[in-house]
């Protein structure tokens, strides 16, 4: 809790509440200082590879390395806790493994990275995707923000070569093992009395983009019939995805979080209205064509036109069994699914990885209200001082 309280002040949004820290910000390089600056007082070695991860070491880079950590950045508005908590707790349990005496038989690493939430440039996972190859990096390189700056153009501002984007397999066949923990994102665990769980299964999820393209007018002067007005269909999309999420049962997530109008004035007729649909379940894909179905007919009806792009699509991941049953063997925990992402996700199809979830009482995330007590992330940093020390033997 020390650790994190060091650090609550940073990205503090004034005008969404909660935190902002994003790729390229002051909020997040200042969170990258810090990192680094906790990562040398307990002599560890500090790189940054070329996709913006930043990697701590303890002794000498090597294989069969294990490696745990998380995120630092934030959705707009988004918690204290999720991302902050897996590289703090990380910290952590170093220094319980210190005070044992341990001295770990294999490489050990806390792992930053970047990007994790997509909510500057709008990809997940952008340094770790980056990393294993799973996002081409002449893509990566021409994402946008909302302001329209480039990624590459964004990364060139602080000193950071755009050009060196892209897989990296030496670094990544480094990693032996990884485990990420992470506050619970729901809540599953304070019904069944749980502190912490073993994660077991990411569910399927995406992110698709619908661009209505509509005609720009007078909000007072044009005349209902001579109306092309992009926002209508955008509303009728936005009720689309409740509807598809019902008919699709308990387990489906279809959600419009983020709608942008252009020109954006109050007495303007919007000439193009662009919102992004989050899509979570058993079939996201069925879901997307359900909502798209609806658009493209209420574009139609208002003489607008609408184009549907996926911006990143996950498939479902089952976390590695065998390290799942040695996590929950070390500290005698249940299984827990989860329908987030994560960085663990994205690794899962290239090395052993697991995960550790801590009790979220209220189950908020990405959002201020996120919380966990300090009794709990003091036991979650137990385990995987626990979970480290076995794994480096």
């Amino acid at each position: 809790m020390r650790l994190l309280d060091e650090i609550a002040d940073v990205g503090r949004d004034a005008r969404r509440g909660g935190w902002s820290r994003h790729l390229g910000d002051d909020a997040e390089a200042t969170l990258r200082e810090w990192f680094a600056e906790q990562a040398a007082r307990r002599d560890l070695s500090v790189e940054t590879d070329a996709d913006l991860n930043v990697w701590a070491w303890w002794g000498p880079p090597g294989p069969d390395a294990v490696v745990t950590g998380s995120h630092l950045d934030s959705v707009p508005g988004g918690g204290a806790y999720d991302g902050p908590l897996g590289v703090a707790s990380a910290l952590a349990a170093i220094d319980r493994l210190r005070e044992r005496g341990v001295r770990p038989a294999r490489p050990l690493a806390v792992v930053v990275f970047a990007e994790e939430e997509g909510g500057r440039f709008g990809v997940p996972c952008l340094g770790s995707r980056l990393l294993t190859g799973s996002l081409d990096a002449d893509r990566a390189r021409g994402l946008r923000d909302p302001d329209g700056v480039t990624l590459a153009e964004a990364l060139a501002r602080h000193g950071h070569d755009p050009a060196r984007l892209g897989p990296d397999p030496e670094r990544l066949a480094r990693i032996g093992r990884f485990v990420e923990l992470h506050v619970e994102q729901g809540r599953a665990l304070a019904p069944r009395g749980d502190a912490l769980a073993v994660g077991s299964t990411i569910v399927a999820h995406g992110r698709w983009r619908l661009s209505f393209l509509g005609r720009a007018d007078h909000a007072g002067t044009t005349r209902l019939d001579d109306r092309r007005d992009p926002m209508v269909p955008a509303a009728a999309t936005v009720l689309a995805a409740r509807t598809a999420m019902a008919r699709q049962g308990d387990e489906a997530r279809a959600t419009v979080g983020r709608l942008h109008a252009v020109p954006g004035g109050t007495n303007v007729v919007a000439s193009r209205v662009d919102l992004w649909l989050d899509a979570r379940g058993p079939l996201p894909q069925a879901l997307v064509d359900d909502v798209a179905a609806i658009a493209h007919a209420a574009a139609a009806d208002e003489g607008c036109t609408v184009e549907v792009r996926a911006e990143s699509v996950s498939d479902s991941v089952t976390l590695d069994a065998g390290l799942a049953d040695t996590l929950a063997s070390i500290i005698g925990a249940g299984r827990l699914p989860t329908a987030a992402g994560h960085d663990a996700g994205v690794l899962a199809a290239h090395v052993p990885t697991g995960m550790l979830h801590v009790r979220n009482p209220t189950g908020v995330s990405h959002a201020p209200d996120e919380h966990a007590d300090d009794a709990d992330t003091e036991t979650g940093v137990a385990a995987l001082a626990d979970v480290l020390e076995v794994l480096c033997r």
